[in-house]
């Protein structure tokens, strides 16, 4: 007789059903698994093994044979362990045959019959709950399967033996409950900055609008401690999108405990990054660093040290907010809608735009047209905002901290992207969030500005040589701007200012 027991194969934040036949025959004693594993799935026996003798049982000496269906999906991870294991209990008469029907089971086993975490139990939960089924995973992934859905039953045991004993009904396991992590106030506040008014401005519209922002200043000037500080003035994120966050991370097994966290991902990974570790990949083609950043921050520090090849791959993401990593055999696709933040300095010696400095590699533009020229231009014209960064003035230095610090900027940009997101609503898009997201017919109708502001704009397009994404992208700060000033239809001040953003590209543009 063949026993049954529901799994899951992770493709992307995707979990899809496996079924885990195990069959106990007459024969030379044999273990065999069988259905594509991996070393990880292949390994399970022994672990399977050792933790039924560490549970009171032995297995036959019979000839033992596991099938992973469908047999031709890759089956990589070491959640197949406690479905195996049930499935043997099932299959020598340990527990009833039929006591994890309408189950789907996830976890690894250790060697004394304990359960240890596992990576992707949300989806698990997710896809589980979409066919009207249970779930049973480790007890520290309880809290974090709990958010699928408040009706579908959890069974989360710490061991192999407290499973069995919930299943002959000498134990009752109780639901876990959701959990959200808590965080401490951050100890990271715009008030920390003395100086830089311009460039706290532009942080402000990055935030409140979700843009992609450029700092270019010397070393210094306090580009990286801007760039931290944006998370302190986003909002948190929505039941809908902590999800969303969620499964990412779960795949990628990083949500510890089981709780969640409701703080925006800031992600700030060294350029030293290959593209598998930016864009997602490796064997197991695992999430890369703009998935992980899904509805957060990804600053890139000294941008012009990434690899190009990398830089480049960032492109098509941040059109369509997701990734797909391609293998010979399948596919995967991962959301990537992320902002992304980056810093550099002006020239390789980082002083360029300093008042009487003289390169000694040859003039100052031509230094740095060779130094940025390491950034290609359709990469920079998807940045909406390019910011100079000056040094910071000793008298600066010397005052007292900024009155206004995070809290109150981070007031403004909740109030501003409200704004932004019930006008979606009312045009009928309400899975739009910002003002970056909208695009084409959409952008023209939430976005037209005022007679004099049209024709400063064309006249600006002109003078610029704006492409028509640049074209767009102003457009999409200018509402923002907009917003930030509670006004209905952009104006002239607003255009004015959203150019103004772009005039640092069109001086490096020129420079090359």
């Amino acid at each position: 007789m063949v026993q049954h027991v529901s799994t899951v194969a992770f493709e992307g934040v995707e979990a899809r059903p496996v079924d885990v036949q195990v069959q106990v025959a007459p024969g030379l004693p044999a273990f065999a698994i069988v259905g594509l594993p991996d070393k990880a799935v292949s390994e399970a026996k022994e672990r399977v093994r050792a933790a039924l003798i560490a549970s009171g049982l032995a297995l036959p000496a019979k000839r033992i044979t596991i099938n992973l269906a469908p047999a031709d999906l890759p089956k990589e991870g070491s959640h197949y362990d406690l479905p195996i294991a049930l499935g043997l209990m099932a299959a020598i008469g340990a527990m009833p045959s039929d006591a994890l029907a309408g189950f789907t089971v996830v976890g690894e086993l250790g060697l004394d019959g304990s359960l240890a975490p596992v990576a992707g139990v949300l989806p698990a939960a997710v896809a589980a709950n979409a066919r009207g089924h249970g779930l049973v995973c480790p007890m520290v992934c309880g809290p974090e399967a709990a958010w699928a859905s408040p009706d579908m039953e959890i069974l989360a045991p710490a061991s192999l033996i407290q499973l069995a004993n919930h299943l002959r009904g000498t134990q009752v396991l109780s639901r876990p409950e959701p959990k959200i992590r808590e965080l401490a106030e951050d100890a990271l506040d715009l008030s920390d900055i003395k100086g830089q008014e311009s460039a706290k401005r532009a942080l402000e519209i990055a935030a409140a609008g979700g843009h992609n922002l450029l700092f270019i200043g010397p070393p210094g000037a306090g580009k990286s401690m801007l760039a931290a500080r944006l998370p302190s003035v986003l909002p948190p994120l929505t039941p809908s999108e902590l999800l969303e966050v969620s499964m990412v991370a779960s795949v990628a097994g990083a949500i510890e405990g089981g709780a969640l966290t409701s703080r925006r991902p800031f992600r700030n990974p060294h350029h030293s990054a290959s593209m598998a570790a930016m864009v997602g990949g490796g064997l197991r083609a695992k999430p890369g660093e703009i998935s992980l950043a899904h509805l957060g921050v990804l600053f890139l520090d000294e941008f012009p040290e990434f690899q190009p090849q990398v830089l480049d791959s960032l492109r098509q993401p941040i059109e369509t907010g997701e990734v797909v990593i391609a293998r010979a055999n399948h596919h995967v696709t991962y959301p990537a809608r992320f902002q992304l933040v980056a810093a550099m300095n002006p020239c390789r010696c980082g002083r360029a735009y300093d008042p009487g400095f003289a390169c000694r590699r040859g003039p100052n533009a031509r230094c740095t047209a060779e130094y940025q020229a390491r950034l290609s231009g359709p990469l920079l014209d998807r940045i909406d905002l390019h910011i100079e960064v000056p040094a910071v003035a000793a008298s600066d230095l010397v005052l007292p901290p900024p009155s206004e610090g995070s809290r109150e900027v981070a007031a403004r940009v909740a109030v501003a992207r409200e704004i932004a997101a019930e006008r979606f609503r009312a045009l009928g898009r309400p899975d739009l969030r910002v003002n970056a997201e909208a695009q084409g017919s959409l952008l023209e109708a939430v976005a037209a500005p005022e007679g004099a502001g049209l024709k400063l704009l064309s006249d600006a397009a002109e003078a610029m040589r704006l492409s028509a994404r640049g074209y767009h992208r102003v457009l999409k700060v200018a509402r923002t701007i907009a917003d930030l000033d509670s006004a209905e239809r952009i104006g002239r001040p607003h255009l004015a200012e959203a150019l103004a953003y772009r005039a640092l590209y069109d001086r490096v543009a020129v420079a090359a």
